[in-house]
């Protein structure tokens, strides 16, 4: 990380959250900034996680992926056990400055930790008819890598 901690300026007015230069991101109550991330190529949705500001702040300074397990309640960077890093490319935020896009190169086979490319591998299948519950189905059923080998040596799935 860089000599000079990163430091979040606090959000302004809606005008200048919503049209301002300036990147102020709005945490939740609990300290936390939903991240949905995708691949940089291609565009893939690749998972959805959270961060606080020093998760933020680690990505920012090292240009590698880190977030915050609301589970475990600790920082975790993507691929510290499994080695299926995300390289930042680049990073939005939203209209009011309360949720993170990141864009990423994604090392390796899959960002899920299940063994696929994707945490979004299921549809909720929207044809059921009243009062059948409602069904998953796999769009994507094939695993891309072994996670039981991946994570043989490690009590963290989510890496």
């Amino acid at each position: 990380m860089s000599e000079q901690p990163i430091r979040f300026a606090p959000p302004g007015s809606a005008q200048d959250v919503e049209e301002g230069r300036q990147f102020t991101p709005r945490f939740d109550a609990g300290g936390l900034i939903v991240c949905v991330v995708s691949d940089a190529r291609s565009g893939e949705l690749l998972m959805v996680a959270y961060m606080n500001a020093e998760a933020l702040a680690r990505t920012l300074a090292s240009g590698q992926a880190w977030y915050y397990s609301r589970s475990r309640q600790r920082l975790w960077r993507k691929g510290e056990t499994s080695g299926h890093t995300q390289r930042l490319v680049e990073l939005r935020t939203d209209c009011d400055q309360d949720t993170l896009w990141l864009k990423v190169e994604q090392a390796q086979a899959g960002a899920c930790h299940t063994g696929r490319r994707s945490c979004f591998y299921r549809a909720v299948a929207l044809d059921a008819t009243p009062p059948a519950p409602l069904m998953l189905k796999f769009d994507d059923e094939a695993q891309v890598f072994d996670p039981a080998q991946v994570y043989r040596k490690h009590d963290d799935p989510k890496a």
